[in-house]
């Protein structure tokens, strides 16, 4: 799994270098670069190209998509840990963003990285039909904006110190991380023009997949090593945050997690050996440290 994880954050960082290199030279890009940079595990790009190969995917092509992907995510992290938002100092082991080049220019890199993200969907690095290009930025552009992370981060700040129920727990928690996973998990079925059902079926895997990813992350908050995490833990309970673990405790939601993953092998079976790579990926999101 490390090793496959390593390739991918490779060959993504690679494209993405000497994708952001061919621009013409702003200010901005040494902070786009540093929350890019050198990245985090890239899961999110593991299960994209986990589901392609349930397809046939070709490789290169879902390494500029997971690229797009992963600028989404750092530009979510660069404004998740600004102080007005979580207010985190650490991130993937060195200051935050904002610690490093200030507020005002960790907001700005953040946006710039947003845009960046469909700047390469739209290149003609993609070699993808233009009818799937703007499916694909239309449905990237839902799960990043007010329905998907934005919002889910506006739900995760009102819900602080305050008593949520389980289903609005959830899908403030699908909003917030589970809607980049269903876009990871839809985009196969989009490049091969799959119908609008079978897209669907693919976008409630990615929420299941966020959610698992989402519950690891905040047992990681509860119980890691800061250090070793790369960010400060144990910040969640001190600040009242609305999380499954909080609701449910520390074993009723690794149950919960268990049954995830249970339901989500149960789904793909039907590819048969096919989806032998996305199993030991979920097991591995639920037992990762950092």
């Amino acid at each position: 799994m490390k090793k496959q994880l390593n390739k991918i954050a490779k060959d993504t960082n690679i494209f993405l270098k000497k994708y952001i290199t061919l621009q013409k030279y702003s200010q901005l890009m040494p902070p786009m670069k540093y929350g890019l940079f050198p990245g985090g595990k890239k899961i999110r790009s593991k299960i994209l190209i986990d589901l392609g190969s349930l397809f046939s995917i070709d490789y290169k092509t879902l390494i500029i998509i997971g690229s797009a992907i992963e600028c989404i995510h750092a530009y979510s992290l660069i404004h998740d840990d600004l102080p007005c938002m979580d207010d985190d100092n650490i991130r993937r082991g060195k200051p935050s963003t904002h610690v490093k080049f200030g507020e005002s220019t960790a907001v700005l890199a953040g946006n710039s990285l947003l845009t960046l993200a469909f700047e390469i969907l739209s290149s003609p690095n993609l070699k993808l039909n233009e009818k799937v290009k703007i499916d694909l930025v239309k449905k990237l552009s839902e799960c990043s904006g007010h329905l998907g992370i934005a919002g889910g981060q506006f739900l995760d700040l009102s819900y602080e110190r305050k008593k949520v129920s389980k289903k609005k727990i959830i899908e403030m928690e699908i909003k917030k991380t589970g809607m980049l996973f269903s876009f990871c998990c839809a985009v196969p079925a989009i490049i091969k023009k799959k119908t609008i059902q079978e897209i669907k079926f693919f976008e409630n895997i990615g929420f299941k997949v966020g959610l698992l990813f989402q519950i690891a992350d905040d047992l990681i908050d509860l119980k890691g090593n800061s250090k070793e995490a790369g960010k400060q833990t144990g910040k969640d309970q001190k600040k009242g945050k609305a999380t499954l673990i909080n609701l449910l405790g520390h074993d009723d939601s690794i149950k919960y997690c268990d049954k995830i993953i249970k339901d989500i092998n149960k789904n793909l079976k039907k590819y048969g050996s096919k989806s032998e790579k996305i199993k030991d990926t979920l097991n591995y999101i639920l037992n990762r440290k950092k």
